[in-house]
């Protein structure tokens, strides 16, 4: 079967619903230990945890590779979206500014992905040329390369490449070179992440020109296929909804 027969059928792949439901769920766990142990100093140390990392990376990782593999099924509204996410993204920044200015969050999860929806309509002619497998070891090699590059270097193998200091001026910030005293509890630029977004991408037609597999991802989960499907707006109001517990919760036990 062809991409553009799979894309014609628009069949809802409800298991690609669940698992975004479940790095949802894991995200709201996780910002709500966030704010109780970090925010509310119950556990300052609980952020500097390798298993605090793990968990934060996979939640990211899941959510991002889902969302580069699920880029197809939405191609034909792309700039709209990329657009209207990256507008959320900057309604976010706005309000942590205002409202808690030690958290406030510059170009999250959501700028990231509503970039990546953009960067992908150009990318997509492109990578429509590649084998899908080629473009998926490409992409995940460059992300593993790219992966430390806010820190000032990239990863070759067991050694590192120093990275000019130029670039870290402030004015790259967006696209993975921060500058000095930059600070953000939400914090995914381009770089290294577009590559985990395209591995995604790539990953689409090397996987579902499988029939067994798309059978597989047509299944539903009750609940956190439901979750799933409204992702963004759990996403936006769930910090808001988390701090006002945490606040009940302080004044009441604190």
């Amino acid at each position: 079967m062809t991409e553009t027969t799979i894309e014609e059928k628009k069949e809802r792949y409800y298991l690609l619903d669940a698992l975004r439901g479940l790095a949802l769920v894991n995200m709201l766990l996780y910002h709500f230990s966030y704010d109780i142990f970090v925010i509310y100093g119950q556990n300052p140390h609980w952020l500097g945890a390798p298993a605090t990392f793990f968990w934060q990376q996979g939640i990211c990782w899941s959510f991002i590779l889902i969302s580069g593999f699920s880029w197809r099924f939405g191609a034909a509204n792309s700039l709209k979206r990329g657009l209207f996410l990256n507008g959320l993204g900057l309604l976010i920044t706005a309000v942590t500014w205002l409202v808690i200015p030690d958290e406030v969050v510059f170009f999250g999860i959501l700028n990231f992905i509503g970039c990546g929806v953009l960067l992908t309509i150009p990318f997509s002619k492109l990578g429509k040329k590649t084998p899908p497998l080629l473009g998926a070891v490409i992409c995940l090699v460059l992300f593993a390369l790219t992966y430390p590059i806010q820190n000032g270097y990239l990863w070759l193998g067991g050694e590192t490449l120093a990275l000019p200091r130029e670039l870290y001026s402030g004015v790259l910030t967006i696209f993975g070179f921060p500058g000095a005293g930059f600070y953000s509890s939400d914090y995914f630029p381009i770089l290294p992440w577009i590559f985990l977004y395209w591995t995604g991408w790539f990953l689409y037609p090397l996987l579902m020109k499988n029939k067994g597999i798309r059978h597989f991802l047509s299944i539903r989960i009750p609940l956190l296929s439901d979750i799933g499907r409204k992702t963004i707006w759990i996403y936006v109001l769930h910090q808001p909804i988390l701090m006002g517990i945490c606040i009940i919760w302080s004044s009441l036990f604190m």
